[in-house]
């Protein structure tokens, strides 16, 4: 299933905001896959310095991503498709291209 990061600006937050959003993007993820929706929240980076949180869901498509963000009033200011590189999942079958990387 594909991934997506959702990049925000967040120049006012506060760690107790960090924890407001996290606990938003978990609630809606888990009304949304309860009532039948292929989206799962996994987790946030906030760069310390820039004000940027990154996070990243698992959704059947971008659209999904935008309709928890938005269902659960969360800021953003874009959503891409992204890669999961993690060892054990990663194959250059699984990489856009393959084989002739």
């Amino acid at each position: 299933m594909p991934w997506f990061l959702v990049d925000r600006d967040l120049p006012r937050t506060t760690p107790e905001g960090l924890v407001a959003l996290q606990h938003a993007e978990e609630l809606m993820g888990r009304r949304l896959a309860a009532a039948g929706y292929t989206v799962r929240y996994i987790r946030s980076i906030f760069v310390l310095g820039e004000s940027r949180c990154l996070c990243l869901f698992e959704a059947a498509d971008e659209d999904l991503v935008a309709q928890l963000n938005d269902a659960a009033g969360l800021p953003y200011t874009r959503i891409v498709e992204v890669l999961d590189l993690d060892p054990p999942r990663l194959s250059v079958e699984t990489l856009p291209g393959s084989p002739d990387l």
